[in-house]
């Protein structure tokens, strides 16, 4: 197996060790973060090495990189992380889930994670360093740019392109053949039916809380 480190140390790095280790040809040799960020010499019992240092233990001839890291600053965090683990000479890996369904010809790029039940139809394309979580609905002939962070239960219709950077929350829906631009924030349960600018941020508002208290309904 093709030995690899987790740039990261929180939640999604957990959950990225756990799905490559149970789910790919790769083995998690250890972590790494910035000196600044460590907490503890160890994670989930493998060694965490500050990123500075990180060639001397895990050197990018024998070692490939995975950066999970979630959307924080509109994924700038995530992008220059991986920007810094390129230049450092690391090859920068994917996960696919093996329960995602995907066609012929879909090119996977560097630093993607998509999850189970993501469903990418012919046509459509994934840029590098883009996240997917569990359960989207990618349309044929659509385009997902590199850096975007989609969450779940996303349906991304025919035709349509994210920009650059934008993060997109759970249940949001796009029409076909929309184009939204770069670093947008399409907000949980968005309906976009028009073309939005670079940086536009949609967000609709909650469902709100009924006046009357559970204890005063008369049936459920």
């Amino acid at each position: 197996m093709q030995q690899i480190v987790l740039f990261g140390n929180g939640e999604i790095a957990e959950l990225a060790d756990f799905y490559f280790t149970h789910d790919s040809e790769y083995d998690v040799a250890g972590f790494t973060v910035d000196e600044a960020f460590i907490k503890d010499t160890k994670f989930r019992g493998r060694p965490v090495i500050p990123f500075e240092r990180l060639a001397e233990t895990f050197p990018p001839q024998e070692f490939g990189l995975f950066v999970a890291v979630s959307y924080s600053g509109i994924n700038d965090l995530r992008a220059a992380k991986v920007a810094a683990g390129r230049e450092a000479g690391y090859r920068l890996v994917s996960y696919v889930s093996s329960r995602a369904t995907v066609f012929a010809g879909l090119q996977i790029k560097e630093n993607c994670f998509i999850l189970e039940d993501n469903t990418i139809q012919p046509f459509a394309q994934i840029g590098a360093n883009v996240t997917l979580w569990s359960g989207n609905h990618i349309g044929h002939h659509s385009i997902i740019e590199d850096d975007v962070f989609v969450a779940s239960h996303v349906v991304v219709s025919g035709g349509v392109r994210v920009g650059q950077g934008s993060f997109v929350g759970v249940n949001a829906t796009f029409r076909d053949h929309v184009t939204v631009g770069k670093k947008c924030v399409i907000g949980a349960g968005a309906l976009v039916l028009e073309d939005q600018p670079d940086f536009s941020v949609i967000a609709p508002r909650g469902t709100e809380r009924s006046p009357v208290p559970s204890t005063r309904l008369r049936r459920i």
